[in-house]
């Protein structure tokens, strides 16, 4: 397959380098110190005992890139809107977008049943500019449960997990899901199929809007977090209230609090990328105005979209 990483940081990186490895033909977007140390010495991923180094096709930009069968988009949030109109050149017919990104994505209205069908999501996307930018025909769903750090440029320290999670927003088990899981799957990873990938995401999203501010200003890695009983009681109140306004949406998430502690105990020692962006001086995914969170109904819309993942 042809293969397009919009954002090669840690976990389109991880990606990219597993997908290489397994054959495919892989161009990644990239930018600064990063996409200059994989020009001149290749992409370097370590997992566990293992190190692996590939010369990778790494650009700023996808001018000059041929057409995609698969373009997966890994960016901050705050990335996203003006890189979908970018993507116009890798589109043909069939192409697949799959945005491998933790947290409400823009397009979660998108065939998905309720009273709010095809709407935007006001508090992330105010007037449905970004759901408008790109044909949501083209997308099928992905939450992301790996762990990994750019350590320095070039290199990529994938420390927890392999789980992609594919969903199409209609529910439907698709030929192209499969097609991609089967790629993902012969590439190493784990890419189950969801047929109610909302539920996916908001498992992931009640651990990360309660992990990310709280270690970001602790500046706990996981573990600690995990060992730290005040830590846990707030985390168990952030979570609590995430559920709620999930229920409120018509996810079913089929998890407890305490069992989604336990899948973020199995992270290990990994740091959160609110905290790893923190650390570096980069912005983070950020609260927006509490004016935007009303959708074009006048309902209530979601919370802020909160951190993208672990680590990007």
């Amino acid at each position: 397959m042809k293969i397009c990483i919009i954002g090669a940081g840690a976990i389109g990186g991880l990606l990219g380098a597993r997908l290489a490895q397994a054959g495919h033909e892989v161009s990644l977007v990239a930018r600064g110190a990063h996409l200059a140390a994989m020009r001149a010495s290749g992409l370097n991923l370590r997992s566990n005992k293992e190190s692996l180094a590939l010369r990778v096709n790494a650009s700023d930009s996808v001018a000059g890139l041929d057409r995609q069968d698969v373009v997966f988009i890994a960016l901050k949030a705050y990335s996203i809107a003006d890189m979908l109109p970018r993507l116009a050149p890798l589109m043909d017919s069939q192409t697949v977008v799959i945005p491998a990104i933790n947290g409400i994505p823009w397009w979660y209205f998108y065939k998905e049943g309720g009273r709010f069908d095809g709407e935007p999501v006001a508090c992330i996307d105010p007037g449905g500019s970004v759901l408008r930018s790109l044909d949501c025909g083209r997308i099928l769903g992905c939450v992301v449960h790996v762990a990994a750090e750019v350590v320095k440029p070039g290199v990529i320290e994938h420390t927890a997990g392999r789980r992609f999670i594919l969903g199409e927003p209609d529910g439907s088990l698709s030929g192209r899901a499969e097609r991609v899981a089967a790629v993902l799957e012969e590439a190493g990873l784990e890419a189950p199929l969801s047929e109610r990938i909302r539920d996916d995401v908001w498992t992931k999203l009640i651990g990360n809007l309660a992990f990310n501010p709280i270690c970001a200003l602790t500046a706990a890695r996981m573990d600690q977090a995990m060992n730290n009983p005040a830590i846990i009681e707030l985390t168990r109140t952030v979570m609590s209230e995430g559920m709620r306004v999930s229920e409120a949406y018509g996810a079913r998430l089929g998890i407890t609090i305490e069992e989604r502690l336990h899948m973020a105990r199995r992270i290990g020692n990994a740091k959160v990328s609110m905290m790893q962006d923190l650390e570096r001086g980069r912005p983070i995914e950020s609260k927006p105005s509490s004016a935007r969170f009303a959708n074009s109904r006048g309902a209530p819309a979601f919370p802020p979209r909160p951190p993208t993942s672990f680590a990007r």
